[in-house]
């Protein structure tokens, strides 16, 4: 017999119910933010080589049209620098770094919610202990000096299902949760970096690329 059945389950006691409401809100969160989080991760690096090839032939509203087809932070970022292209550095360094402040909060957002499961899913778990420790010395009590076993084997029951359950919880939520984690550091560090190549990109090279050539002597009329 599966030690996962519903008749173990209602034995665990009532905090069981509240140990499986978390699970399942753990597990939409989880997936939720996995897949936000592939969505916006993409290859930084053949992302801007590819903005950098169609701005050396002075397409900027094709570098724009890409920008905004591409989802993640990545290609806000890009897009802001490129709107400032013809800036100075300090605008478009101060474009870029708004652009970032207002993603990456996203990035994390209902990381702390999972967080949260993971600690306090052992705190129910013990709450249920607890409850459990309540039932063997109250069927104790009853039963005077002749409890049985079967009476204080119940609560004793209830109690170490409820721990069990608990970290069966926690245990991967803490894993998610650094996992996740784990990813949002990938993506910043993508962010960072594709925001002060693009910068440099448009600072130099492209705006040497658009400068007119100074006619010679010769060639003035």
């Amino acid at each position: 017999m599966s030690v996962f059945n519903l008749s173990l389950f209602t034995q665990g006691g009532p905090m069981m119910w509240v140990l499986l409401a978390l699970g399942i809100v753990g597990l939409v969160l989880f997936v939720e933010r996995t897949l936000y989080l592939h969505r916006g991760q993409i290859r930084a690096k053949a992302f801007i080589d590819g903005l950098k090839n169609v701005l050396a032939k002075r397409r900027i509203v094709e570098a724009l049209t890409v920008c905004e087809e591409t989802p993640g932070p990545v290609a806000v970022v890009a897009k802001a620098a490129l709107l400032h292209a013809h800036d100075n550095a300090d605008a478009m360094r101060f474009a870029v770094q708004e652009a970032a402040v207002v993603e990456l909060p996203a990035l994390e957002r209902r990381l702390g919610s999972i967080a949260a499961i993971a600690q306090a899913a052992p705190l129910v778990g013990l709450l249920g202990t607890i409850l459990g420790m309540i039932e063997t010395f109250r069927a104790f009590m009853q039963g005077g000096n002749y409890a049985t076993a079967n009476a204080l084997a119940a609560g004793m029951n209830q109690a170490l299902i409820s721990t069990a359950a608990s970290l069966m919880l926690a245990i991967p939520a803490h894993l998610a949760g650094h996992f996740l984690y784990g990813r949002v550091r990938a993506v910043v560090r993508d962010v960072e970096w594709a925001g002060n190549e693009i910068m440099k990109y448009l600072l130099t090279d492209y705006r040497q690329a658009g400068q007119p050539q100074t006619p010679s002597k010769a060639e003035t009329p």
